[in-house]
């Protein structure tokens, strides 16, 4: 389990655009858990929507995507650890339920390939065990 410190020595994002707060589970190089508490003081949800917050779609895009990025960089070798991921694609990406505050993502990940040097992954989010978005990722290193 790696716990918000441990992600911010992996990712370069920080407050207010790190969104995941634990990763639960990691099987290097096939999938990935991460955990990420809504709460109402995000500053997003000041204007999304006023009198009734809902955590927009493509934030929920992003929690996917740092969440992969966490599995690309601990299922490679030291050459991609001195670089940074990014986000390169996306397809597939559906919304199936609004997202609250109050609400805790549930980001599972799962690595469908790495061919040269995109990865692909296949993530959805999930809030009481139920789909709230499903989208079809890619990424890769760069460097600094």
């Amino acid at each position: 389990m790696l716990d918000c410190n441990d992600i911010m020595k992996i990712l370069p994002h920080r407050y207010p655009f790190l969104l995941v707060d634990r990763i639960e589970e990691v099987e290097t190089g096939k999938r990935i858990v991460g955990i990420k508490n809504v709460t109402i003081n995000e500053p997003f949800f000041q204007g999304h929507f006023p009198g009734h917050p809902v955590m927009p779609g493509v934030l929920l895009v992003e929690a996917m995507a740092q969440v992969a990025a966490v599995l690309a960089y601990v299922s490679s070798d030291e050459s991609a650890r001195s670089k940074v991921t990014y986000f390169v694609g996306i397809d597939n990406a559906r919304f199936r339920k609004p997202v609250f505050p109050g609400d805790q993502l549930r980001l599972e990940l799962e690595a469908v390939g790495c061919k040269r040097g995109i990865w692909k992954f296949a993530g959805k989010v999930l809030v009481a065990d139920k789909l709230a978005a499903a989208a079809d990722l890619m990424a890769t290193f760069a460097d600094k």
